[in-house]
């Protein structure tokens, strides 16, 4: 009898989705950071987490802010170099995961968090625990995800429902920070061809206490 297959390993599976010409989510930054990204300030030093082809970094970073970003995929971050190149701007790029990167204490001014979906919920809670951290006194979260209205419209996330943000999920998860925004609502997405149509949203906006 076969042995049954062995499960894809998350970085083969990034790899293989970003291996096309094309940027899977478009090269345009994801609508709700462009709207909030102001509250950053030229200068200010930023993370994108799981930034995949760079879409986010290299928008933040043509606002004159310093950026870093990293993901698990190696096709993904050499496209995101790409774009930045193409762009004429510098953005620290690493590749790895969210459990073996590094992590600064106190260290950033601000960090994006733009459809990082894949994790399931023991991952999640490490993943936010290390962003909350790594933000200075007075920092401030920028993050989107899916509800689980987006179970029905299947117009891009995951489809386990313990991926997907409620408000309540939210709102314990960054308890004891001060939030700017936390607002789920509906919306038209365009973002590559794995955002498309109408999507049930949450947008986070969170400061550290200083």
């Amino acid at each position: 009898m076969s042995q049954p297959a062995e499960p894809a390993q998350p970085a083969a599976v990034w790899d293989a989705r970003y291996a096309g010409s094309d940027y899977l989510f478009g090269t345009a930054p994801n609508q709700f950071l462009q709207q909030h990204a102001s509250i950053w300030r030229a200068g200010d030093r930023i993370l994108c987490v799981a930034d995949g082809e760079g879409r986010n970094s290299v928008w933040l970073a043509q606002q004159g802010m310093q950026v870093e970003a990293f993901d698990i995929s190696a096709v993904g971050v050499e496209k995101a170099r790409q774009l930045a190149s193409r762009h004429g701007v510098s953005v620290h790029y690493d590749v790895n995961d969210c459990d073996n990167w590094h992590w600064p204490v106190a260290h950033y001014d601000g960090i994006a968090a733009i459809f990082i979906q894949f994790a399931e919920p023991a991952l999640r809670a490490r993943m936010f625990e290390r962003m909350r951290r790594s933000l200075k006194p007075g920092g401030i979260l920028i993050l989107q995800g899916y509800t689980p209205k987006q179970l029905e419209y299947k117009t891009g996330g995951p489809p386990q429902l313990d991926q997907l943000y409620t408000r309540e999920l939210l709102t314990d998860a960054f308890a004891g920070m001060e939030l700017l925004e936390l607002r789920e609502y509906e919306a038209e997405l365009g973002e590559g061809s794995r955002h498309i149509g109408r999507s049930a949203l949450i947008g986070l906006v969170a400061r550290q206490p200083r």
